[in-house]
């Protein structure tokens, strides 16, 4: 976390939490969600313009990257100073790339390793891995390929819908929180 976020939680320790404004989807892509874009529907609904304008700006990225991290009842959220940004979450908190060594990279730049991949019943292919679960970006999905017919990965079946309470994450805060 930045130095200069956790100065402004110590001088603003009051400020309410933020729900529905923050999005991650399947690409690693974050999105902002507006009081329009939210009455569309959840973050997950497929509803056109329901996610909301995908963030453009390196160093607003960047700023969200650092300071991205997890509570303690499995919801992710953005520290915005002395605020939480709760996330929206499209399918998992990481979207993991793999590099030519089938290293997974989350998509706020963390290298780590493999503990687990697993395969849901549409075919998307999931990491577990010491920062957490995490879906594979679909462009990688063929390294995935690779790596399994090396012999390098096993894979193991899961069902999309359990997957949440089996690694601990909430897919949206904005609804546990009854504010959908």
């Amino acid at each position: 976390m930045d130095d200069l976020v956790r100065q402004a939680m110590a001088k603003w320790p009051n400020v309410p939490d933020c729900f529905g404004w923050l999005g991650l989807d399947n690409r690693g892509q974050w999105h902002m969600r507006d009081d329009r874009v939210q009455a569309l529907g959840p973050f997950q609904c497929g509803r056109p313009g329901a996610k909301g304008s995908a963030l453009r700006h390196e160093k607003l990225i960047s700023f969200i990257d650092r300071n991205y991290e997890s509570d303690g009842q499995g919801r992710w959220y953005f520290q915005n100073g002395p605020q939480r940004v709760y996330v929206e979450l499209e399918s998992t908190p990481y979207i993991w790339r793999l590099d030519e060594a089938f290293t997974p990279t989350s998509h706020t730049g963390q290298c780590t390793t493999m503990k687990a991949c697993l395969m849901d019943e549409l075919g998307r292919v999931y990491l577990h891995t010491p920062l957490g679960l995490g879906l594979v970006h679909t462009l990688d999905v063929g390294l995935v390929a690779l790596a399994i017919e090396q012999g390098l990965w096993t894979v193991q079946d899961c069902m999309s819908k359990d997957l949440p309470e089996q690694f601990g994450y909430v897919i949206s805060p904005q609804k546990q929180n009854g504010q959908a």
